[in-house]
């Protein structure tokens, strides 16, 4: 086996994020992983108690993102991997959507996003290594009536990373 990696994956609790958890801790690998409360962390740290690590935060909560990420990286050691996984889909008509809703959208799939890139490049930098993937879907590519905000969302969440990793 190739050296241990670590990854860290936001929205671990299930979906996707629980499916990339399982195969990074199937392949040998640690993660910590990002949950929104205490029952998800139990959960998700028994899964393999020496290599899942939970880290119990909601990415929108971006003044907590760096010591949260520190302190994970002290604990278990330098993120290799980040996935930004954590996400949800706001449906709704464009001009009945609240704008309260539209910013939910925005602060968990752009800004939460970038708060955890923020939060890891730096040691990736200084190390000249490691990967950051941004799960989006198809939403990012096209526009569908009925989700609208979503999209825009996605395609946001795609843009940022390919500047950055132009550097």
């Amino acid at each position: 086996m190739s050296k241990q990696k670590i990854f860290l994956i936001t929205g671990v609790s299930s979906g996707l994020g629980k499916a990339f958890a399982a195969g990074a801790l199937a392949a040998g690998h640690h993660v910590i992983g990002t949950v929104r409360n205490g029952e998800a962390a139990a959960d998700f740290s028994a899964q393999a108690p020496s290599r899942a690590h939970a880290i119990v935060i909601d990415v929108t909560d971006f003044g907590a993102i760096p010591d949260a990420v520190a302190k994970a990286e002290r604990d278990v050691g330098p993120i290799d991997v980040l996935i930004n996984n954590a996400g949800y889909g706001h449906e709704g008509i464009m001009e009945e959507s609240p704008l309260d809703d539209i910013r939910r959208q925005f602060d968990v799939n752009v800004f939460g996003a970038v708060a955890m890139m923020k939060a890891v490049l730096p040691g990736m930098r200084q190390r000249r290594s490691g990967h950051i993937v941004n799960v989006t879907s198809m939403g990012g590519f096209i526009t569908m009536p009925g989700i609208t905000y979503y999209c825009g969302s996605k395609f946001a969440s795609k843009a940022f990373p390919r500047r950055w990793a132009r550097r």
